[in-house]
């Protein structure tokens, strides 16, 4: 908090109004870079950032499914999420939007925005007063936008890497983009905290379907390798929900097929393991699943009781002779 008013107190002989004193006095502290962007094949939209600053991700990034997403930076004007996102929602485009809300700020002079809409348009602003380096630079589809860089590499960097990795993923092609702006120098200070917003679309009623993908490094050495370590767990647990989703409908081979993806791509992980071990028996595969049930029991004998609990609920399909067989 002193760095932040001894940073203020600078900047307020070189600000030319009082209410952009009075605004940005009031103001979080983010600078940062990010990305926002948009998958043509799928219709999804993103949010990247990080920064060296706690938390980041709670103030900088902003989605709406089947509406838009935001990256609000620099000296913080939240506002510009919510509001954004409206204005969006309600038929304004991203440019529009955007352009409607810097005009209305008094201190616009030290935001950093890029706004993109649900139909690709995009738009980015970086104010007169953000901290060199300070750039933003739009694409098909995309906003790269940064702020307090060690160099002016940064931008043309993330603009690079967002055109070459178009075969990815939209929230894996975020993360390399994240990658390349670090690899170039990056925050001037350092690194501190990440995020990565994912929104579909379409439209939702239900707020818990609004984003797809929804994951924060508040506080980390290496923040965007913390990201990307978030994100695989992320996809190992998509492939869990779904075999979830498959024993509810009776369907063992597909929640096995499920299950198993997610156990490759965490191995060592005792939920995978168990979960696959429970479709297995349930397909009638039990001699496949017992050594597979004892491993698990071996690391944590809580697994085995909670196997005791399932059949009553219809989890673990056996006869209970062979729940005995499963726990000896």
């Amino acid at each position: 908090m002193k760095k932040l008013y001894f940073l203020l107190c600078l900047l307020i002989p070189l600000i030319g109004n009082s209410q952009s004193v009075e605004n940005v006095s009031k103001d979080a502290f983010a600078h940062t870079f990010s990305i926002v962007a948009r998958d043509t094949v799928t219709g999804e939209m993103a949010v990247g950032v990080q920064s060296h600053w706690f938390s980041v991700g709670s103030l900088v990034s902003w989605g709406k499914a089947g509406v838009g997403v935001v990256a609000t930076q620099s000296f913080v004007n939240p506002a510009y999420g919510p509001e954004g996102l409206e204005m969006m929602a309600n038929g304004t485009s991203a440019e529009q939007a955007l352009t409607q809300l810097i005009e209305k700020d008094g201190g616009r002079a030290f935001r950093q925005v890029a706004f993109l809409d649900a139909n690709g348009n995009v738009s980015g602003y970086t104010g007169e007063k953000c901290v060199e380096a300070a750039e933003d630079l739009q694409g098909r589809n995309f906003s790269v936008q940064a702020n307090m860089m060690l160099n002016d590499r940064v931008v043309p960097a993330m603009a690079e890497a967002f055109l070459r990795y178009s075969d990815y993923p939209l929230a894996e092609r975020v993360v390399e983009v994240l990658k390349a702006a670090q690899e170039v120098g990056g925050d001037i200070r350092g690194k501190q905290s990440a995020a990565l917003v994912v929104v579909g679309p379409e439209r939702t009623e239900n707020e818990w379907e609004e984003k797809k993908i929804d994951l924060r490094v508040d506080d980390h050495q290496n923040p965007i390798q913390e990201l990307s370590r978030l994100l695989q767990v992320n996809r190992a647990y998509e492939h869990m929900n779904k075999g979830d989703l498959a024993v509810e409908d009776g369907d063992m081979e597909k929640a096995l097929k499920e299950y198993g993806a997610a156990e490759k791509m965490f191995p060592e992980n005792l939920e995978m393991k168990y979960w696959k071990a429970v479709a297995l028996a349930n397909s009638g595969r039990l001699e496949e699943a017992k050594p597979i049930f004892q491993k698990v029991f071996a690391e944590d004998e809580n697994w085995k009781e909670m196997t005791t609990r399932l059949p009553a609920s219809g989890i673990l399909t056996v006869s209970e002779e062979e729940l005995q067989e499963i726990i000896e």
